[in-house]
């Protein structure tokens, strides 16, 4: 999803890499590296004993280590029921070397690809109508799953959405998301959701919102969430997860490159939102 890291980074994931490889008795399949933020993760085939498998190398600085994004994975293995298709984890290994933690992720090798390797689609794709109705389905199970996890603090709303988008939220519905709903995380012909370090609760309607607002480069399928997510997108209820979604890709913009490019799209999608004949609409359909 990102780029390689700076040298000296990419020296001490790939050591860490090897160490993860010796602590959960797998090998490394040579099928490339899978780059998180700023070298924070490491991800790449292998080859368990008996199956191929997939290893997430995650890394903190010592003593950071822990919190939300750190016990995600191993939360959702314990706590998303199997209805919601996702890989299976199945192994974990902690340990801490010259100033940092790290945690090995040892997955189910997923077969079926991701929908893009770039969260944000840059061309259309031609997913079957089970695709869309597993979505649905997955979103469904999964929201109805009892966390204390947090996808988005309501103090981040309060605070961020009227910097970036000019308006003060109201009342806020709340429920269980993937966090981070995008077509890097996002398998197809066949439905898996990747990554889950970022879930937990969140405004109704925030996952179809960033799944949208990641298509915007290809207006027929940005139309087509909006048909599949009409009971969200674009109705009062769904209005604090949308403008949270927008606000997050604006405030990420000035530092990931494929979020700056997707801004002024964002910010057109924020026009429209908060034109006046939106707000009318919006208050037809309460």
């Amino acid at each position: 999803m990102f780029t390689a890291p700076e040298p000296a980074v990419r020296d001490r994931m790939l050591s860490a890499r090897d160490q993860a490889c010796a602590l959960l008795d797998v090998a490394d399949s040579a099928g490339g590296e899978a780059w998180g933020y700023a070298g924070r993760t490491l991800s790449g085939a292998v080859t368990a004993p008996d199956i191929a498998a997939w290893l997430r190398l995650v890394s903190e600085p010592e003593g950071k280590a822990g919190g939300k994004l750190w016990e995600g994975p191993k939360e959702a293995e314990q706590s998303v029921p199997p209805t919601v298709p996702r890989p299976q984890l199945l192994g974990l290994a902690d340990w801490s070397t010259d100033g940092w933690d790290y945690r090995a992720e040892l997955y189910q090798h997923v077969d079926t690809p991701p929908v893009s390797h770039n969260p944000v689609l840059r061309q259309g794709v031609d997913l079957p109508d089970t695709w869309w109705h597993d979505l649905h389905q997955a979103l469904d199970h999964l929201a109805l799953v009892d966390t204390s996890r947090e996808a988005v603090r309501e103090q981040y709303i309060r605070r961020r959405v009227p910097e970036f988008t000019g308006i003060t939220p109201g009342e806020i519905t709340w429920t269980t998301a993937h966090g981070d709903l995008h077509w890097a995380n996002l398998t197809g012909p066949q439905l898996t959701l990747l990554d889950w370090e970022g879930w937990g609760t969140a405004p109704t309607g925030y996952d179809a919102a960033n799944l949208y607002l990641h298509s915007l480069p290809v207006p027929e399928l940005a139309e087509r969430i909006l048909k599949e997510f009409t009971h969200v997108l674009g109705t009062p209820a769904g209005l604090v997860g949308e403008l949270t979604a927008c606000t997050e890709i604006l405030q990420a913009a000035p530092r990931v490159p494929f979020y700056a490019e997707l801004a002024s799209s964002v910010r057109q999608h924020l026009d429209r939102l908060t034109a006046p004949s939106a707000t009318h609409a919006r208050s037809a359909r309460r």
